[in-house]
């Protein structure tokens, strides 16, 4: 074997691990650490006849891993080395390395939690901080502390800092190990890039076919971004010398091993992949990278319930682990599509999955496994809170789980089938009606790839068309033509993805030999909204009236259909898959649903409810029996004689969402609530006076206007309500007598005029009198018991004010002199003595003094 960096660190892994029980390995990556380190381990005495098992994220990955060392032992796999994942194993009785990929792991810690049959436990590549991963530790962790003291467990990375896995390690030892990387030569763009990615990348391939030498490694966000740009490399008439290699999870296997394996003799490779080809994958040959710069990610949202899929920039780390690969066997060079500006503004690292993902799965593990509470095992990043929360409503309203977290009878079904909760409890509820093959498939269409592939900005949503295509394919394998109501044919822009087909049949024929479900007649593709809606209850739409395309969920949120769609005729649907990025979610996967079927299948979510509600567009109070299933309403028909507490409720839910200027105020009912604000000012906020603010009257209104509405439902019957009634009632008896007395509605004057005091005025009440009334007062007029002097207003004999003061003495002395000088000859008829203070206040006119 040619001598890798990480054999120079498997004498002290080894002895580590002979002395206890747990271990970290940090090593980058061409290390060698997924491929020697089981090897290494083989002679162990600790073993004891126990296996490896190896826990390896991406199912590529693992079938290498376990093939590159069954080659290393000149053996076939399934003998010393064999692997687990779904829909294939070869593990044989002589097997004692199991390279396994998620959810396999959780379901041999679910059958045996003492993990009997195994020595120790491999993390590999666990910087990518994969859900499973972080579940896996920490069931193993539990297992460890319960049942097996022995068990070895050896978390393996990368990138990861290794003394925080170490320290959840219980302080586990740290071995680093220095790789062996050739110089590799990075390089970026000038500008950042503002064509198409696909057109970008063609250039780029392009440039480096003319400048470079050996294969090619190309780097792209997901699946139709590699159909793109094989496409557009294939328009372009390659040198004939020059193969294009696709590589990501769901190729058959022959298609995969093309892309990893050399090129011929003779040729050169352009291997077009996700970012599966980051780590623990090597491909021969490979020594340029082209970095598109981009990820496709799923993001979960707990506020909504739904996961969306993403594409973002691609993080620092993992800008590394690519360029790397350039590196692995001799120098070479990467290409990256965006600037060294560009790259200071890259995210370190992505958040853990944990963080972001759907946790309804991972709850439904931890209570079969028995932990009812997540929290008490050990996490190296903890469940977010609202996470957890909405997986657990979800799980209660599937019957997975009781009120208290504790798991079901038939969430221990939906365990055992390794599925989403949604899918298993839809297939376990098909099998009684006879529907459980049809189930079957459905789950497995919505579980893998989609069979049909559409062109960019159109696409099909109807989940029955799959269903069509894929029972065609089973006929004859090659689905065309009439599909039942479906014709391919008019669907120009569909296509059939002929390798998702095979899978999905795959994935649905094991399930049913799971469940033994044997074929039924009764497999009505017409059911499948039934089906959908036990998976996905809270996705129950209903049209929203006046509309074509929009439709309102069970959980109260809109969706709708991006361009028109013969599915958006249906008054009922089930979504299955919908983008929750916008206000109203794009529609991707649906079927319809009738309301019969709703009643028939979903009574048990179905209630009666008396709903006495404000209308906004009648602007009157509304009553209506409605049968609700969640937020729709299927069925209503009017209240004759509502509870009058519940129409009081409503209608002072109208008069809020109006504001306080409905009600029928008028001048004096104003003046009145400034009076008692203005003493509540003087006396302070802990004075008895009530807070007669805006706020706090609407918080109130229960209180002071609600005993006054009986019989009112409407918002213009308001109008004929005398406010004054409610609003007195805020005050006592005595506190009503001393409003009188210390805010006076109005004050008499020097000349004996009865004068207004304005309270709306400003903090202190206004006093507009004209200035010849107030002659011979020298003192400026008050009130809340001579505590504050009203503001004066002093007016021209026209009304118009001249000047404003509450210091009238003041006034007399310093500004009554040119007042009257500026005014006297403009009202001669009215009297502007030299010395007001001795003149004789008058409201009429007289002769000039």
């Amino acid at each position: 074997m040619t001598r890798l960096p990480i054999e120079g660190v498997l004498p002290e892994l080894r002895h580590i691990l002979a002395r206890g029980r747990t271990a970290v390995l940090t090593a980058p990556p061409g290390a060698g650490k997924t491929t020697r380190v089981p090897l290494a381990l083989l002679d162990e005495p600790w073993l004891q006849g126990r296996r490896i098992v190896m826990l390896e994220p991406r199912r590529l990955a693992a079938r290498a891993a376990a093939h590159f060392m069954a080659m290393t032992l000149g053996e076939a796999v399934g003998r010393t080395v064999g692997y687990r994942m779904r829909l294939e194993s070869k593990i044989g009785p002589t097997t004692r390395i199991e390279v396994v990929t998620e959810g396999i792991l959780t379901r041999l810690l679910q059958e045996d939690p003492s993990l009997a049959e195994y020595a120790i436990v491999i993390f590999d590549e666990f910087h990518e901080r994969s859900l499973h991963a972080d579940l896996g530790l920490a069931l193993c962790l539990d297992a460890q502390r319960l049942f097996r003291p022995d068990l070895r467990l050896l978390v393996m990375s990368a990138t990861l800092n290794g003394g925080t896995v170490a320290d959840l390690l219980n302080h586990a030892p740290i071995i680093a190990c220095e790789g062996r990387l050739f110089p590799v030569d990075t390089r970026y763009l000038d500008r950042p890039a503002s064509g198409p990615l696909d057109q970008e990348v063609v250039r780029i391939v392009q440039r480096a076919l003319k400048q470079e030498r050996g294969s090619l490694l190309v780097f792209l966000p997901g699946m139709a971004e590699i159909r793109r740009v094989e496409r557009r490399l294939l328009e372009s008439r390659l040198d004939p010398t020059v193969l294009i290699a696709p590589l990501h999870g769901d190729l058959p296997q022959e298609a995969q091993d093309q892309a990893i394996r050399p090129a011929p003799p003779g040729t050169r490779k352009i291997v077009l992949a996700t970012s599966i080809a980051e780590t623990s994958l090597t491909i021969d040959g490979i020594r340029v990278v082209i970095d598109a710069g981009f990820l496709r990610t799923p993001r979960f949202d707990p506020r909504t319930g739904l996961t969306r899929l993403e594409t973002i920039r691609v993080t620092q780390d993992s800008a590394e682990q690519r360029r790397g690969r350039a590196g692995r066997v001799e120098p070479g060079v990467c290409y990256r599509l965006w600037t060294a500006a560009e790259q200071q503004t890259l995210a370190a690292r992505r958040p853990p999955e944990i963080l972001e993902a759907d946790l309804a799965p991972m709850l439904l593990e931890l209570a079969a496994w028995g932990a009812a509470d997540p929290y008490a095992l050990s996490w190296l990043d903890p469940p977010p809170a609202g996470a957890v929360a909405q997986a657990k409503d979800l799980l209660i309203r599937l019957g997975a789980l009781d009120n208290q977290g504790r798991i079901t009878p038939h969430g221990r079904q939906m365990a055992e089938l390794a599925l989403h909760p949604r899918l298993a409890h839809m297939i376990l509820n098909a099998i009684p009606l006879d529907l459980g093959g049809l189930a079957c498939e459905v789950a497995a269409l919505l579980s893998e790839r989609d069979v049909l592939r559409s062109q960019p900005g159109w696409r099909n949503a109807d989940l029955r068309l799959r269903l069509d295509v894929l029972h065609e394919f089973q006929r004859s394998g090659e689905p065309q033509g009439a599909l039942g109501e479906h014709d391919l044919a008019s669907l120009p822009r569909i296509s059939v993805d002929r390798t998702a087909c095979q899978r999905v049949r795959q994935v649905a024929e094991q399930w049913r030999r799971q469940l033994k479900i044997l074929a039924s007649g009764k497999d009505d593709p017409e059911r499948l909204g039934v089906l959908l809606a036990f998976a996905y209850p809270d996705r129950i739409a209903q049209r929203q009236r006046g509309t074509d395309r929009r439709y309102v969920l069970a959980n109260g949120r809109g969706a709708c259909f991006p361009q028109p769609e013969p599915l958006a005729s249906g008054a009922y649907l089930v979504i299955a898959d919908l983008d929750a990025g916008t206000q109203w979610a794009r529609i991707d996967l649906a079927a319809p649903v009738s309301q019969e079927e709703l009643e028939t299948y979903c009574g048990d979510q179905i209630r009666e409810v008396e709903s006495v509600w404000w209308d906004e567009r009648t602007q009157a109070v509304r009553a209506r029996r409605q049968r609700r299933l969640g937020e729709l309403v299927l069925a209503e028909q009017p209240i004759l004689h509502p509870a009058p507490a519940q129409i009081t409720a409503a209608l002072l839910s109208g008069v809020r969402r109006k504001g306080l200027a409905s009600l029928p105020w008028t001048k004096e009912l104003r003046q009145w609530r400034a009076r008692v604000a203005f003493l509540r000012r003087v006396e302070g906020p802990a004075s008895s006076w009530p807070d007669v603010s805006d706020e706090a009257l609407l918080e109130g209104l229960e209180r002071w206007l609600g005993p006054f509405l009986d019989g009112v439902t409407r918002l213009d019957a308001l109008q004929h309500l005398d406010l004054a009634g409610p609003l007195q009632a805020l005050l006592t008896r005595e506190q009503q007598g001393r409003l009188d007395r210390l805010a006076p509605t109005y004050l008499v004057v020097p000349s004996g005029s009865r004068i207004r005091l304005d309270y709306e005025a400003g903090d202190v009440p206004v006093l507009a009198v004209r200035l010849q009334e107030l002659f011979g007062c020298c003192e400026t007029p008050r009130v809340a018991d001579g505590k504050v002097p009203v503001s004066l207003h002093l007016l021209s004999p026209a009304g118009r004010p001249v000047q404003i003061t509450q210091d009238l003495a003041s006034f007399w002395t310093s500004a009554y002199p040119e007042v009257r000088k500026e005014l006297r000859g403009r009202y001669p008829k009215h009297p502007w003595p030299d010395d007001p203070l001795s003149a004789r206040p008058t409201s009429r006119t007289s002769r000039r003094v």
